[in-house]
Order: C-alpha cells, then sequence, then structure tokens
C-alpha cells in the first residue's frame, strides 16, 4: 500500500528550528517573575522588593552582556533594525501583512532594548532609593536620606513605564502570533519555533 504524496504533505508536521536558547528563555522568565515580584512589593515586604530587584539587576547584567558573546538570535546585532525598518515593521503588523522573522521581528527587538533599558533605570534608581532614604545596600552611607527620597518618584515612574511597556509588549506578541500563525509564547517556553 503506498500513500500519496499529497496527503503526506498535508499531514507533515512543520520543520522546527532552535532559535531561543536556554539563557534567553530562563531570563525573560525570570525578568517576568521579579519584575512582578518587585512592583507588587514594597513598604511593608521591603525586603523581598528589594531582593527581586538584586535578582533583576544581575539577570540584566548577564543579558547585557549575552547580547554581545551569546547564541546568534539572542545578541543584540541580531535583533537591532534601523528605525525606518523597525517603523515600516510594526506599520506591516498593524496591517496584518508583515514579513515573519525567525528571530525578533524589527518591532521585537526594539521592544527588547526599551524593555531593557527602563528595567535598567528601574533598577538603578531603586538602588539610589534603598542606599539613600534607607541607608542600606550597596550605596548604604553614599547618598543623603534627602536625595533617596527625592528619587523615589523617578523610580516609580520608571517602573510603571516599564510595566506600560510590560502590557504593549503583550498585546504585539499576541498580534504578532495571530498574523504570523504561530504561538510565540509557546516558543518562548520551548525555545523552538517552525522554520
Amino acid at each position: 500500500m503506498s500513500t500519496h504524496p499529497a496527503s503526506q504533505e498535508q499531514t507533515a508536521v512543520p520543520r522546527q528550528v532552535y532559535v531561543w536558547d536556554g539563557f534567553v528563555r530562563l531570563f525573560h522568565w525570570a525578568t517576568v517573575a521579579t519584575f512582578a515580584v518587585a512592583y507588587l512589593t514594597e513598604d511593608d515586604l521591603l525586603m523581598v522588593h528589594v531582593w527581586a530587584g538584586y535578582i533583576l539587576g544581575l539577570f540584566l547584567l548577564v543579558r547585557i552582556v549575552w547580547g554581545f558573546v551569546g547564541s546568534e538570535h539572542a545578541r543584540f546585532s541580531d535583533f537591532i533594525y534601523d528605525p525606518r525598518t523597525t517603523v515600516r515593521y510594526v506599520r506591516d503588523l498593524i496591517l496584518f501583512r508583515a514579513k515573519r522573522h525567525i528571530g525578533h521581528s524589527p518591532g521585537g527587538g526594539a521592544m527588547v532594548v526599551v524593555l531593557l533599558a527602563f528595567l535598567a533605570a528601574t533598577v538603578i534608581t531603586g538602588l539610589l532609593v534603598y542606599g539613600g532614604d534607607q541607608q542600606a545596600g550597596p550605596l548604604a552611607g553614599m547618598l543623603s536620606r534627602e536625595t533617596g527620597e527625592s528619587l523615589e518618584g523617578l523610580h516609580e515612574s520608571f517602573a510603571n513605564i516599564t510595566l506600560a511597556l510590560v502590557f504593549f509588549h503583550v498585546g504585539a506578541v499576541i498580534l504578532a502570533s495571530i498574523v504570523h500563525r504561530e504561538n510565540l509564547v509557546r516558543a518562548m517556553i520551548s525555545g523552538f519555533k517552525r522554520q
């Protein structure tokens, strides 16, 4: 009994390609967890807030290094595009005609850079507030309490902007998953995307 070639093509599973290495996936989900914990805890659970910030800061430092020495699709050189290409991609995504990318798309790459910048700003201002206002942490005694208190609003602003970016990111991932007919969340769990 022979199988007709056309029927084999219809039932064939699309080829999968390994895109997101273990560290990229760990960083992504650890960032989700630590930012959520830090955002939801403050005065009453200050030490939980502080340690979530420390862990997030450590992951950020490693991710930045990984952006230069990591696997192909983890490198900044793979997903930083010029602004014109990024704007064109976002426009095309909204119009449901964007070109699919194996790694980060131009819009996704821009979001990575912006999120890294705002997460870093949130962590740095958090360290400054903690060092000044609480006279604790690695910057203890280097800043006055007044300086720490004066930076608290800036720290909260960076955290709130980051949260807004997270919601925008989630919406863009959902839209890209629909437009490109692939589950991008599953890809960030498994590391694999269809070729």
